[in-house]
């Protein structure tokens, strides 16, 4: 049973413990032919962080999931980008490098990536355990791209595996469920080397996923999508320094802690900040019904995304708003005059609060639809009436 989350005004701060926190920093890294493209609210507002784009080909082929990889879908579908850093830019080039491909059919979506690593190790070997102390690979899906209940998967060299359900990004005062497993899910891994020899040099590791539409129907609007339907995902890696001590890998510490250094993170979409709970900054994936190998289907932008952009950047505004004076701005003049807005707004937004809620609506010219968000930093539309 899915446990009731208080709703909560941002400038009430739950009490999260540093474990499950870093549990929300956390991408997997998986995806296909990638587009990578900065997104625009509009010509004269904010410019948001890099995003990346892909479309997913079909497969008729029974997929065996064995992380060998050996149907031919594979070999036709396109590879995504390379890695890079969580935060973007490129003064923090990944040491190793992480790609990945995606497949679906009726009943599933199908995941593959291999990542280069010189030092297999791995450790943790209890299902729903804290999975990124060891190196993970991690996946996040929001199928209906609300930014509300999306699921999370971890898995290390092991094949160790941590599934989790999140109602709502830590940032709106919420915990992961933990104790929910994603029905038919299957997963492998293959090593290129040994594990826990450091008596020699590896090469990689390769992981294989399969995950059925129904298991991701039970909450976040999941189930199988359609030709030409889009839904926000996201892949991470996470990457600790080791050394060798007394034959056995170890993580290098820091003299000035004494603690080991902090992980890298490698993502597929960057997210801008060190903190893979941002569903928005999460890269689009698009459902084809052609075949792997049969003609490139181009990725097509939706431009109801922009008014959902600008309806982020309010919500962002109105947390510092918030943070500042202890309660809500009542409307978009107020946060202008405060400084929060220094931008150009094209979507004409409509701002009503009280003391502990609010809600901004907003809409493309011409467009069936209404986009909303509230202070849980839910998204969704209704008709246009």
């Amino acid at each position: 049973m899915l446990t009731s989350f208080l709703t909560l005004p941002p400038f009430c701060k739950p009490i999260i413990s540093s474990e499950v926190m870093r549990g929300g920093w956390i991408v997997m890294s998986l995806l296909l032919y990638c587009i990578s493209e900065t997104i625009f609210v509009s010509a004269q507002t904010v410019t948001l962080p890099q995003r990346t784009s892909y479309v997913v080909y079909r497969t008729k082929e029974k997929m065996t999931i064995d992380g060998k990889a050996e149907e031919r879908s594979w070999s036709l579908a396109p590879w995504t980008n390379w890695f890079q850093d969580i935060k973007g830019g490129k003064e923090n080039t990944p040491r190793f490098r992480t790609r990945a491909k995606m497949l679906w059919d009726d009943d599933h979506i199908y995941l593959l990536a291999v990542l280069e690593e010189p030092e297999l190790w791995a450790t943790v070997t209890q299902r729903d355990a804290v999975i990124f102390h060891d190196n993970d690979f991690e996946v996040f899906i929001d199928p209906d791209a609300d930014t509300h209940n999306y699921y999370e998967i971890e898995m290390n060299a092991l094949n160790t595996v941590w599934d989790l359900l999140l109602a709502r990004p830590y940032r709106d005062g919420v915990r992961p469920l933990t104790s929910w497993d994603l029905a038919g899910l299957q997963t492998a891994v293959s090593l290129q080397g040994t594990l826990n020899d450091p008596g020699d040099k590896d090469t990689s590791w390769t992981v294989e996923i399969s995950i059925p539409f129904r298991g991701l129907s039970e909450y976040g609007g999941g189930g199988r999508p359609r030709n030409g339907d889009h839904w926000r995902l996201d892949f991470s890696r996470v990457e600790w320094k080791t050394k060798i001590t007394n034959g056995k890998y170890d993580k290098e510490t820091d003299p000035a802690t004494g603690r080991p250094y902090r992980e890298d993170d490698w993502v597929w979409s960057p997210i801008g900040a060190i903190d893979m709970h941002r569903p928005e900054h999460w890269g689009f994936v698009q459902f084809t019904d052609t075949l792997a190998g049969q003609n490139i289907q181009p990725f097509i932008s939706d431009p109801e995304d922009e008014v959902k952009d600008e309806l982020r950047s309010l919500y962002y505004a109105q947390r510092e708003y918030t943070k500042q004076k202890g309660y809500y701005a009542s409307s978009i003049h107020e946060m202008k005059k405060s400084g929060m807005i220094n931008y150009s707004l094209a979507f004409n937004p409509q701002l009503k609060s009280t003391f502990s809620m609010y809600e901004i609506i907003a809409s493309r010219r011409n467009s069936s639809w209404l986009w909303h968000i509230d202070q849980s930093g839910r998204v969704w539309r209704t008709d246009r009436k």
